[in-house]
């Protein structure tokens, strides 16, 4: 097995163009680990929040970029139960999924659904992490309830979408054009809200109030969320596209017994990433495995245009998720 690799590095804080493609050693796989070779990498925001100097990787995590990915296991670490060389798998990764080869905890591998490719599975993990432990864990999503989220047509949006739908909720979503609330539309989402030309806010207090808000938008979306919610309501926040810090009349939350949490999950526990990973094991993988939910695609690039691919994802005219050939298949 080769000892060097292809990879994408960070060289300085800043815009795409500081991605550039560099020779690493190969990883190996530590106690309980597995190393993958990595077919495919998908691109997410807080890659690019990394690349600008504003997320840090945890301790011990690969500086590379990559949260997730998908390929084929070459190295199985001391410690692993249940995984093999050869096996096919899309893994949630502490980093470094810009590469050829990544190491990550075998447990946070799951395999690739029945019926899947590795580019569609290598936009898996992340997503569908997020959003289940954010919006049915955290947030407590059940059949009939009012759900909002925004940026419905983003990887986490269009994932949110169709697992609530799936689930019994009613589904309502924000997006910036009529192509995407329509994307929304066809998900599963009831109510598709252009938040150019409506108030989602009215919109949803003509409906009774969301009695869950998903949202990644911060700023003056925090106080704007708060009164969409219906009473008991709850709001869960995971980035901040606008900025972490609003002025918010707290009154509220007592007279209408609201709930503000949110989450984000690279820093999280390995052991608390286990635990999603087999929830999702066993209440989503059969639904992707059965084609009744899937993943919906943008566009990919080649590794060594890793820059393109976060120009695009910046541009917000995506539609799904955004993939990197690493080594194809």
């Amino acid at each position: 097995m080769a000892q060097d690799m292809r990879a994408v590095e960070i060289t300085k804080p800043g815009g795409p163009e500081v991605l550039q493609l560099v020779t690493r050693p190969r990883p190996g796989a530590g106690h309980g680990e597995v190393v993958i070779e990595v077919a495919w990498a998908g691109v997410n925001r807080p890659d690019a929040l990394q690349r600008a100097g504003l997320y840090n990787p945890p301790p011990n995590a690969s500086d590379l970029p990559g949260l997730e990915a998908s390929g084929t296991i070459v190295e199985v670490g001391p410690g692993v139960s249940g995984w093999a060389v050869g096996d096919k798998v899309c893994a949630l990764l502490p980093g470094g999924g810009y590469a050829e080869y990544v190491a990550t905890p075998a447990a946070h591998c799951l395999p690739v659904p029945d019926g899947m490719g590795l580019k569609e599975a290598a936009c898996l993990p992340e997503t569908y992490f997020t959003v289940w432990s954010n919006v049915f864990v955290r947030g407590g999503l059940t059949g009939g309830e009012r759900f909002l989220v925004h940026g419905g047509s983003s990887g986490i949006g269009t994932t949110a979408i169709q697992l609530a739908n799936h689930f019994g909720a009613r589904v309502f979503a924000t997006a910036g054009s009529e192509e995407k609330c329509q994307a929304c539309r066809d998900l599963g989402a009831e109510v598709a809200i252009n938040y150019r030309e409506d108030d989602f806010k009215q919109v949803m207090k003509d409906e009774g109030g969301a009695h869950l808000i998903l949202c990644m938008v911060g700023g003056a979306y925090i106080a704007r969320n708060l009164s969409a919610l219906a009473d008991d309501g709850r709001l869960v926040q995971i980035a901040f596209l606008q900025g972490p810090k609003a002025e918010v009349n707290f009154a509220q939350l007592m007279t209408r017994r609201l709930t503000m949490t949110g989450s984000t999950l690279r820093p999280q526990s390995d052991l608390a990433k286990v635990r999603i990973a087999q929830d999702l094991r066993e209440a989503v993988w059969p639904l992707l495995s059965a084609g009744r939910i899937s993943p919906v695609m943008d566009s990919e690039f080649a590794l060594e245009d890793a820059a393109g691919a976060h120009a695009r994802m910046e541009s917000s005219g995506h539609i799904g998720k955004i993939v990197l050939e690493v080594g194809g298949g």
